[in-house]
C-alpha cells in the first residue's frame, strides 16, 4: 500500500504569523519615529489683532518668535503684518534680553523663493543665529 503525500500547491498559507510580523514593524516603526514638536511654535493671534502692534507685547514672553510669510511677499509677526524695517528693529531689541532667541519662519506654498531669501537676510541682519524654516504645506 502506498501513501500519497498532501499537494502542498493548494495548502493555506498562515496568516497569524503575517499579522504578528506587521505588528512588530508597526511598534518598532512607531517607537523609532520622530515627531515634530508643536510646542515649540506659539499660538498666533487672529487677524483681527492690531496691525500696528507687532511689538514685543505681541510676541509675548516665549524665547520663540514666528513669523509667516505670505504668498503676496506680506511678513506676519505672530498674526499681524509688520515691515521688514520695525522687524529688524524689533528681533534686535528681543535679542538684548534673550539671546537664544529661537525664529521659526514658515513660508507659503505661494510665496516667491526671493522674498523668502529677503525675510532670511532681515533676520541675519537682525543678528539671529539660530532660524528654523518649516514648510507645512504644499505648493500647488
Amino acid at each position: 500500500m502506498k501513501l500519497r503525500q498532501a499537494n502542498s500547491d493548494n495548502a493555506p498559507i498562515p496568516l497569524v504569523p503575517m499579522i504578528d510580523v506587521l505588528m512588530i514593524m508597526l511598534v518598532f516603526f512607531m517607537v523609532t519615529s520622530s515627531y515634530l514638536n508643536l510646542r515649540m511654535i506659539p499660538f498666533t493671534q487672529s487677524e483681527a489683532a492690531s496691525p500696528s502692534a507687532p511689538a514685543i507685547a505681541a510676541a509675548g514672553p516665549s524665547d520663540t518668535v514666528l513669523l509667516r510669510l505670505d504668498s503676496d511677499g506680506t511678513v506676519r509677526l505672530h498674526g499681524a503684518p509688520v515691515e521688514r524695517g520695525q522687524l529688524v528693529e524689533m528681533l534686535r531689541q528681543r535679542l538684548t534680553t534673550m539671546p537664544n532667541l529661537n525664529v521659526v519662519l514658515l513660508p507659503s506654498g505661494h510665496a516667491s523663493a526671493q522674498e523668502l531669501v529677503s525675510l532670511l537676510d532681515a533676520t541675519t541682519a537682525a543678528g539671529v543665529t539660530r532660524m528654523r524654516l518649516v514648510r507645512l504645506e504644499t505648493a500647488r
